[in-house]
């Protein structure tokens, strides 16, 4: 899905419908700043304002996810593809978030591994080996850390519960969050409002055929 695209079609539909940002956004219950990020390509309408978007904007969800007005003849075959390419990307971040966990263990056990070695040879092993040894622990312990926790901020998508919006958090933001389960308190970067975000792998989308 190429946001991008989607943003420009979406402007130049609410501009031929003599909408300005703010109007639409009324319409829609949301602010304009909303309609500006999808516009510059930098969000995407969460499932409930889909529908309503594209009745204001005399458009089909799918001529939406395409960032075109379609042809009957291609209407079915986009449909399609668009199912295609959600699936895909579902699976390519489910199959991305399973290696990063599994980075996550082998630092983890590397780690435990390298300080139970100096802990026990503690009298075969000299001063300088064990330095070296829990040096090594530390570094690979630090990078699988840092790894796995990249992987679960940038692998799929937060979905805020107010606004529905989709999105990625920085570091840092991530990093102050409290995690429990699959959901952190984050700071949506739509409505501005904070609360517990739900992680999920691809955009939940509505694909007519």
């Amino acid at each position: 899905m190429d946001q991008i695209k989607i943003g420009k079609f979406i402007a130049e539909e609410r501009k031929r419908k003599s909408y300005t940002q703010k109007q639409l956004a009324e319409i829609l219950g949301i602010s304009d700043k909303t309609i500006s990020k999808w516009e510059c390509g930098n969000g995407f309408p969460e499932i409930s304002l889909l529908m309503p978007l594209c009745k204001e904007l005399g458009m089909s969800v799918n001529e939406l996810l395409s960032g075109e007005r379609l042809s009957e003849y291609d209407y079915k075959k986009k449909a399609e593809e668009n199912m295609v390419n959600f699936i895909r990307e579902k699976e390519d971040n489910k199959k991305k978030m399973q290696l990063t966990v599994v980075t996550g263990v082998i630092s983890t056990v590397a780690f435990f591994t390298l300080i139970i070695v100096v802990s026990v040879y503690t009298d075969v092993i000299s001063l300088p080996a064990k330095v070296l040894l829990i040096v090594i622990a530390c570094a690979v312990f630090v990078v699988g850390l840092y790894v796995a926790m990249q992987g679960e901020r940038t692998i799929g998508y937060y979905k805020c519960k107010h606004c529905g919006e989709y999105f990625i958090p920085t570091f840092t933001a991530y990093i102050k969050g409290i995690h429990v389960f699959k959901t952190r308190r984050l700071e949506c970067p739509g409505c501005g409002k904070s609360g517990w975000c739900k992680k999920v792998m691809a955009k939940e989308k509505i694909i007519e055929l």
